[in-house]
């Protein structure tokens, strides 16, 4: 399946990703997602084909022997490796003609880095085992008050207007950066499989956390990109038959 991006003509990008249950539309993979948010915020052109891994074609036999998405063909050269061709955009679609995605701050990478452990801890466990569901809320709590302090970039020292919560609409202010296409894929993973097996939902508490979701959904570059909900659903379903 080629998704259409916009006109530019050069390079030649190929990103072939995780198929779903039909073979054909976007499956079930945080990482396939995350460099789908890339070049599309990169405003390059580019073509997504889906592999079914369940009869993996002969072509992509030969391209990428024991290889499985996402992997990358950029001028005909071949990437495998995910965070070396995350670093290889960003660095070779680069200012002028291409926006840098690097967040100005590191935090803004490190304060959801484990909260897809913590999340898959808690599906795998027993529903009466409330030690997993504590640290995957402490991660939401550690991610929230994150996202509601505000940045140094939002203060205005001239200003008599004392800013207590942030109103920025993503991890590093308000423009997508590379430290939401790692995010944001595996927030939608958790809500749509804790809430389905776990009956798990992010707490309304977590005003900033809710705020960060909402403003991802109305962005294109992450609502046209997620997997179906069953297609999550489906990829958790042994992962939830096997608790305990």
């Amino acid at each position: 399946m080629a998704l259409r991006q916009n006109s530019d003509r050069e390079p030649s990008i190929e990103l072939f990703i995780k198929a779903g249950l039909d073979g054909e539309n976007v499956g079930n993979c945080p990482f396939c997602q995350s460099l789908f948010m890339v070049l599309w915020l990169k405003g390059v052109k580019f073509t997504v084909t889906t592999v079914d891994m369940r009869k993996k074609p002969e072509e992509l036999k030969d391209l990428a022997p024991g290889t499985n998405p996402p992997f990358l063909l950029y001028n005909g050269t071949l990437k495998t490796d995910f965070i070396k061709i995350e670093e290889f955009l960003e660095t070779t679609l680069a200012p002028p003609r291409y926006p840098h995605l690097t967040p100005l701050n590191k935090e803004s990478y490190d304060v959801g880095a484990d909260i897809f452990a913590r999340f898959s801890a808690f599906i795998k466990n027993s529903p009466n085992n409330s030690m997993q569901e504590q640290a995957l809320l402490r991660e939401f709590k550690r991610l929230d008050v994150y996202l509601n302090t505000p940045q140094t970039e939002e203060v205005d020292h001239n200003s008599g207007e004392d800013i207590s919560v942030s109103k920025r609409k993503f991890l590093d202010g308000n423009r997508l950066t590379l430290a939401d296409c790692n995010l944001l894929p595996k927030l939608h993973v958790i809500k749509v499989a804790a809430k389905k097996y776990c009956n798990f939902d992010i707490p309304a508490e977590f005003s900033g956390v809710h705020r960060y979701l909402q403003n991802a959904a109305a962005r294109e570059e992450f609502s046209q990109t997620c997997p179906a909900n069953t297609e999550i659903e489906r990829a958790y379903l042994g992962v939830a038959n096997k608790r305990t």
